[in-house]
């Protein structure tokens, strides 16, 4: 029999830490063994808890052999041996194959460094179990998107609350070039990997990765997670601007309406976690014509010319007042149109266009 008050502190400490009463009872089991274990080295420990009736009973166990097995057994279940001989010495009536036991009392065998160890044992493997679970929890968000913390900046990172007792660090180099954090700040962040290590699992986190953007629209935009919506493509510059086409399979559902929202209010959401970066979107087409002059909004398309399908090459022709906004500043709006659609598109102006003779004077 055990103190009651053993089994609510277990239950209370369960609470505490997050896992479940049974995991606790485990370790419990897991820690007494192996604290048993140096008090009856030759024998196979068993502990059993039965936490209705306030118990905790540990047995040292060995198996009566004629002789002693020379090679170790592969049998997860298999019991130490001892010799008939010896086990005659502690129960003269025993035979081969009988299994002699020795119930192992905490109070009276452990001695301070077997009790001292059981303590340090169970602590430890708590730890373990909270890295384990951890670990878990966070390998299935890889390639999530999850909420963090800020609790602490330096001139190269930011650590991050991230959940699950685990604290991550965002490197400045993952950062967007406008973000600026405060402690305490909740910020949307993006798991590209976790690796298992001795301590917390390592957590890689970036707010540069293109998938957070679609990890943002999935959660302020229902149809794209429900998949009424698609995002046929992303290209983005992070912290600048992103440029995404979409589609919707509904007919009755209008894809640029759905994912702006009522007074731009689904599209602020996403940048307002991006701290102001643009969100061009666009509607995808099979036909490669309109997805072409889609993708190049919100300059207008005149024409678009020398359409490839094979080599998925194009020209598209814009009004002389346009072609600075068609291609925009650094090129901008052209590449990240000809990333998004998957189509090249060389852009021509209307009067360059006339002069080579592609449009009619």
């Amino acid at each position: 029999m055990v103190s009651k008050d053993l089994f609510n502190l277990l239950e209370s400490y369960a609470v505490e830490c997050g896992i479940t009463y049974d995991e606790i009872i485990e370790v419990l089991k897991k820690s007494l063994a192996a604290s048993a274990k140096k008090v009856e080295p030759n024998a196979t420990i068993i502990v059993k808890v039965n936490p209705e009736k306030h118990e905790v009973v540990i047995t040292a166990q060995r198996q009566v052999v004629e002789e002693l097995s020379t090679e170790p057994s592969d049998d997860p279940n298999a019991i130490a041996e001892i010799t008939l001989e010896d086990a005659k010495k502690i129960k003269p009536n025993c035979h081969v194959g009988d299994i002699i036991s020795k119930n192992i009392s905490t109070k009276d065998d452990f001695g301070r460094q077997a009790a001292r160890s059981a303590k340090s044992t169970f602590a430890s493997n708590i730890k373990a179990l909270l890295r384990d679970k951890a670990f878990q929890y966070f390998k299935s968000q890889e390639n999530e998107m999850i909420s963090a913390q800020v609790v602490k900046i330096d001139d190269n990172y930011a650590y991050l609350n991230i959940g699950q007792g685990t604290t991550a660090v965002l490197p400045k180099a993952e950062w967007l070039p406008n973000d600026s954090f405060n402690v305490g700040d909740k910020i949307s962040v993006y798991i590209k990997k976790v690796e298992q290590t001795t301590k917390d699992p390592k957590v890689k986190l970036s707010r540069l990765d293109r998938n957070l953007i679609t990890r943002l629209l999935e959660t302020y935009i229902p149809e794209i997670k429900e998949g009424i919506i698609e995002i046929k493509g992303i290209a983005r510059d992070a912290g600048d601007r992103s440029k995404i086409a979409i589609y919707s399979t509904d007919p009755r559902v209008d894809a640029l309406g759905s994912c702006v929202g009522e007074n731009g209010a689904r599209i602020k959401e996403v940048v307002q976690a991006l701290n102001g970066e643009k969100i061009d979107l666009y509607k995808w087409s099979e036909d490669p014509e309109e997805l072409i002059r889609n993708s190049l909004q919100p300059a207008k398309v005149t024409l678009v010319l020398n359409i490839d399908p094979k080599e998925k090459t194009s020209l598209a022709i814009v009004p002389d007042d346009q072609l600075s906004l068609a291609i925009g500043k650094a090129g901008q709006n052209v590449r990240l149109a000809v990333q998004s659609c998957g189509w090249k598109i060389d852009i021509k102006s209307a009067s360059e266009a006339r002069n080579e003779g592609l449009l009619e004077i």
